[in-house]
């Protein structure tokens, strides 16, 4: 477990690095759009897409951030209300269920990013499509990863708690 918790850990900061890097890139570039449109009734022809593209990175490695902090959308009205060992075990069964959600969406975002492989569309000036797509399947892949590492430590957790008594 401490093994799982050391990668959980290196991912986060990863993550946490991307995230810092792509926001200061969108909003250095959105700015430079601002001011060049404005000023010079030019812009940057590719920065648009740029931009669209990295809102939708910062989206999965945010995503993947929250769901490593446990920060992920839950609705706990009911769980306020439980012992602590019934909450363990719906904390477990919920990442499980997360997990196998984002298992399934990353196994439809392979065939996607395959299929844009395969058709040969472009982003901007020769660049293919698939190459900012890819981080679907990532994206995916790394909430797999944090849903599990959290319902192994929450397991982990509780066996430990059962030990105790």
């Amino acid at each position: 477990m401490k093994l799982l918790r050391t990668i959980d850990e290196m991912l986060n900061k990863l993550e946490g690095g991307l995230l810092i890097l792509f926001l200061a890139v969108m909003v250095v570039l959105a700015f430079a759009q601002v001011v060049l449109r404005n000023a010079f009734s030019a812009g940057i022809l590719w920065a648009d897409i740029l931009l669209r593209h990295l809102v939708l990175w910062t989206g999965f490695f945010g995503a993947a951030l929250a769901a490593s902090k446990n920060r992920h959308i839950n609705i706990d009205v009911l769980t306020r209300f439980l012992p602590e060992r019934v909450k363990s075990g719906i904390n477990i069964l919920t990442n499980l269920f997360a997990a196998t959600i984002c298992a399934l969406l990353m196994q439809a975002a392979i065939t996607f990013v395959r299929q844009e492989m395969a058709d040969g569309n472009v982003v901007i000036e020769g660049i293919p499509s698939w190459y900012a797509e890819l981080i679907i399947p990532v994206g995916f892949g790394l909430l797999v990863f944090h849903f599990l590492v959290r319902a192994v430590v929450s397991a982990g957790e509780l066996w430990e708690k059962g030990e105790t008594r």
